[in-house]
Order: structure tokens, then C-alpha cells, then sequence
């Protein structure tokens, strides 16, 4: 009997992280993850979720939680799951040192076999995580919208740091992809720009259609040669980790509906409230929209 095809708005693909992140408030342990926090934007904002990811059995208690959220989590289990420490020396959320202990094993199509969705958005932490295979496979499936974020590629881990080395593949992904989330560090390193919007029509120049480009004070949306800039608006940074992962989940959710400006309003509120928060994005829609309303109107 043929196993039926599981439906869903998007899937949300990439690697658990075990996190101890180190700010000058203190040092908490978080169970990350950029799917992770996509993918609770997703879930907040009313789209149907679904989660791949690897990690080890024995945090399994992930994936339980994950699921009585109200997200279908697929998890392939690995030796390990990514063990990683987050340093903010600073106050500055665009500057900070990564280190990984343990690294989990590479996410394959195949693990979304019996899974099909309108928009699957991709959020590694390390180069190896993905492969450019993946995206391939992934662009053979009918008019599903294809999203990345560019620091599981950038990202090389060496020894137990986390490093930028140059992405030899780069033009082969962006050619496959819709949208690219990139933040304004990894932008610098990749495409030599310091000018956001230069660094934007840099990538958009090498084949994907919409940039979601995060920097210290809001978000570039870079779309049909256009530009629209929106300025986060959080009351503080307590919840600094997941910012950008948060930021192309909730993009990538009201592109299903909307278009690159009004999305990229939506991803800008979304991210805003999130980082005045620990954890996963956790606010209602009406707040949202109030939020949008007294910010972006």
C-alpha cells in the first residue's frame, strides 16, 4: 500500500542545536535551532507546519515538545546533535563568536519523502548540513517556493570554532532558490559590499528573487529590483538569539499570501517582538497586526 502524502504550508528543514549562549546579562542553555525558530513564526501566524530535522535519541524530549506546539516534527536520529556556545561580547546582536563541541549528521531528501508543502524553507547552522543536492531535488517538486539562509553555508566549523570561508557553491544554491536570508555580516564576507542594498543586487545578481537581509537596525527586503527597508522597533534584545531565523520563517509565511513588501512588514514586526523575548516566537496574530499598525502603517 502506498504511504499517503502528508500536506503542509512549509517545511521547515534544518539541524537542532544544543545552545549555551553567553551574553553580558549571563549565560542560559536554550534548545535551538533555525528551523526551530522559523518554525514557531510559521506556527504563530496561522500556516499548517511541519519540521525535519536530526538530532540524538537521547533528546528526543525535543521533538515532544516540538509537537505538542502544534508543529509535525520528522526527526532522523544522529550520534550526536549540534552542540553549540553563542558568545555576545557585546550589545551589538551582529557580533559574536561560535563554537560547536558536536555536530549532528547531513539532512537528505529523502528525509522528506511522503511529505509535500507550498513552501520549504531551509535553515542549517554549518556547512555539510545541507548539501547542494538537496536543493536540486527540492526544485524538481511543482511550484514549491524554495528559501535558505545563507550562514549554514558560510559557516565552516574548524577544530571546535565556527569560522566564514568562502561558498564555492554559492551560485549553483542561489540559481535554485526564491528567497535567500542572509544577515549584513555574512553579506560583507560573501559579496565584499558594506552597503546593504549593493550587497542585496549582489546576490540577486547571481539568480535568486528575493533577499531577506538583516542587519542591526531592521531588514532589507530586495525583490523585482526593488528595495523596502523596515526598522525593528524592539523594546530590548533579551531574546536576541533566533532574530534572523525568526525573520525568514515569518517572511517566508506571508509570502504565501502576500507580496515581498507587505511580507517583508509582517517579518519585520514578527522579529521585532521576538527579540524583546527568550525563546521561540510565542505572540498572536492580532498582536502582530497591532504591532504593524502602530509601526509600518
Amino acid at each position: 500500500m502506498t504511504k499517503p502524502i502528508k500536506q503542509y504550508d512549509v517545511i521547515f528543514a534544518g539541524n537542532y542545536t544544543k545552545d549555551t549562549i553567553i551574553t553580558p546579562d549571563g549565560t542560559r542553555y536554550v534548545d535551538g535551532g533555525g528551523m526551530n525558530y522559523a518554525a514557531h513564526a510559521g506556527l504563530q501566524l496561522g500556516i499548517r507546519a511541519a519540521m525535519v530535522t536530526r538530532l540524538a535519541k537521547e533528546d528526543e524530549y525535543v521533538v515532544q515538545n516540538i509537537q505538542a506546539d502544534g508543529i509535525d516534527c520528522y526527526q532522523v536520529y544522529s550520534p550526536y546533535s549540534t552542540l553549540m556556545t553563542l558568545e555576545y561580547k557585546t550589545r551589538d546582536v551582529d557580533k559574536r563568536s561560535l563554537y560547536v563541541k558536536h555536530v549532528a549528521d547531513t539532512i537528505h531528501p529523502e528525509h522528506l519523502d511522503g511529505l509535500e508543502a507550498r513552501a520549504i524553507a531551509v535553515s542549517p547552522s554549518i556547512r555539510g548540513e545541507v548539501e547542494p543536492r538537496f536543493f536540486h531535488e527540492m526544485r524538481k517538486r511543482n511550484s514549491v517556493l524554495l528559501a535558505a539562509d545563507v550562514q549554514g553555508f558560510v559557516r565552516v566549523l574548524r577544530g571546535e570554532v565556527l569560522v566564514y570561508e568562502e561558498w564555492g557553491e554559492m551560485d549553483e544554491v542561489l540559481q535554485a532558490l526564491d528567497i535567500l536570508k542572509s544577515d549584513a555580516v555574512e553579506a560583507k564576507f560573501l559579496t565584499g559590499e558594506t552597503d546593504i542594498e549593493k550587497a542585496a543586487a549582489f546576490y540577486a545578481s547571481r539568480g535568486v528573487k528575493e533577499i531577506v537581509l538583516t542587519h542591526s537596525n531592521g531588514v532589507l527586503i530586495h525583490a523585482g529590483g526593488q528595495n523596502h527597508h523596515f526598522e525593528f522597533h524592539s523594546a530590548s534584545m533579551d531574546g536576541r538569539s533566533g532574530r534572523g531565523d525568526t525573520c525568514m520563517g515569518s517572511y517566508v509565511t506571508m509570502r504565501l499570501s502576500q507580496p515581498p513588501r507587505e511580507a517583508g512588514k509582517w517579518a519585520a514586526a514578527v522579529t521585532s517582538m521576538k527579540v524583546e523575548k527568550h525563546g521561540v516566537f510565542d505572540r498572536s496574530i492580532s498582536e502582530v497586526e497591532d504591532y504593524i499598525s502602530r509601526y509600518y502603517a
